[in-house]
């Protein structure tokens, strides 16, 4: 946190906001935008325009300002908007309903056959592409199950952090992990089938 966020009276802010204050709102976008570009750039593809879902996030963080009770610090409202509004976003794509082994690249596909049946580390070239593949590979599950597994395995968060940013209980993100995963198992196999066929 730098110094000047320390100076930042969010409580003042938010005040001249809701009294219809222009600079405070610009102020207030201002403040937020590192942590809502994070989550956003965390959260969607690459190929995602970053500042128009931010756009949309901060519209809806305005629109909906008189709900905020103030039970919860207001990032992590601000937060869960992100969140769903990633996940909404994630939703409204049209993707194809089969992925199929030569929809990936030469070196995905190396990389996919290297990760399947070899325990040993990759380079970091390797690497790079396995999460790109990781990434073609999440997009053929469910938004609210790849977000969860983007979470729990790629950020490390914790059940309680995942919680606190969707809304939903740990049981819930428990067993939405297990089903991606499992999803993601089977998605693998019939890679590596279509591929030997």
């Amino acid at each position: 946190m730098s110094s000047d966020d320390e100076s930042f009276d969010l409580a003042a802010c938010l005040e001249r906001v809701r009294a219809r204050d222009q600079i405070a709102a610009r102020e207030l976008v201002e403040h937020l935008h590192p942590l809502v570009s994070r989550i956003v750039r965390t959260r969607l593809p690459r190929r995602v325009a970053e500042e128009d879902i931010a756009q949309d996030i901060f519209l809806k963080m305005f629109t909906r300002l008189e709900q905020y009770q103030g039970n919860v610090p207001f990032t992590h409202w601000v937060s869960r908007i992100a969140v769903t509004t990633c996940i909404d976003h994630l939703r409204a794509q049209q993707r194809r309903p089969e992925f199929r082994w030569a929809d990936l690249s030469e070196n995905e596909a190396d990389v996919l056959d290297n990760v399947l049946t070899n325990e040993n580390d990759v380079d970091a070239g390797e690497a790079l592409a396995s999460r790109e593949l990781v990434e073609k590979l999440l997009s053929q599950i469910k938004p609210d199950d790849r977000m969860v597994l983007q979470m729990l395995d790629l950020e490390q968060k914790s059940l309680a952090e995942i919680s606190q940013l969707t809304g939903w209980n740990t049981t819930l993100i428990k067993v939405r992990a297990f089903r991606a995963r499992r999803k993601l198992r089977k998605l693998f196999e019939e890679l590596k089938r279509k591929e030997r066929q």
